[in-house]
């Protein structure tokens, strides 16, 4: 197996590869296994995809719209490369992306919670896993540091209009509340401000579409129907 047929197996549906790591015992991952490779989206290449195949009726009539395109293309792809794909969003919770993500050295922890990494910023996510049984080589890890040891005004700690993130914690009733109000209708149409004011990454921002249609289902599933 190469890095690069599992990049070429994605790269129609706007994904990319997030790195990769050699699985151990205490990394919770699915036997067999020999290294896990994270996929997911950053910059507007996964939205422009999902967009032209999901129309706007079927997101909003669709409960989890873009897991439901996220799970039926990576497991298309899984089954052309003959590797196993695991989800993030399958739930309960039953795998930990947050530490794979950090096992593969290619992210950091922030303040506000979300992970960064040193090109895509805050603009990224994870959709999915692949675990490979076979050999494969993997990415050096990247070396930069968290461009949130070089921030020094961390304008993300204050950019929260109701402090729904203070404290390295994530007040989901005081979001939700907050953008259920028309005082909160510019944070439910372009997104999260503390994310947003993060200058690292600019250019991967979603754009005003994405945002929103992210804002209003996070809106549906933990506040109400909005």
């Amino acid at each position: 197996m190469e890095l690069a047929t599992i990049e070429r197996a994605i790269a129609d549906a706007g994904l990319v590869v997030f790195g990769g790591f050699r699985s151990r015992p205490d990394d919770d991952v699915p036997s067999p296994a020999t290294a896990v490779v994270l996929v997911g989206n950053a910059g507007p290449a996964m939205w422009q995809a999902f967009a032209i195949a999901v129309p706007p009726s079927e997101r909003e009539a669709r409960r989890h719209p873009l897991d439901d395109w996220s799970r039926s293309v990576l497991t298309t792809a899984a089954e052309r490369l003959g590797v196993r794909v695991l989800f993030p969003f399958d739930g309960p919770p039953r795998y930990p992306f947050q530490a794979w993500a950090l096992r593969t050295r290619t992210v950091h922890p922030t303040p506000i919670g979300p992970l960064i990494h040193p090109e895509y910023g805050l603009w990224h996510a994870y959709r999915g896993a692949f675990v490979v049984a076979e050999p494969i080589d993997l990415p050096a890890p990247d070396d930069r540091p968290s461009p949130c040891d070089s921030c020094a005004e961390k304008p993300c700690l204050s950019a929260c209009p109701v402090d729904a993130i203070a404290h390295s914690a994530y007040d989901v009733p005081a979001c939700t509340s907050h953008i259920a109000t028309p005082d909160g209708t510019d944070c439910l149409n372009f997104g999260c401000r503390a994310r947003a004011v993060c200058p690292v990454g600019r250019d991967n921002a979603y754009d005003p579409a994405q945002a929103a249609f992210h804002m209003r289902k996070f809106l549906t599933l933990h506040g109400g129907s909005g």
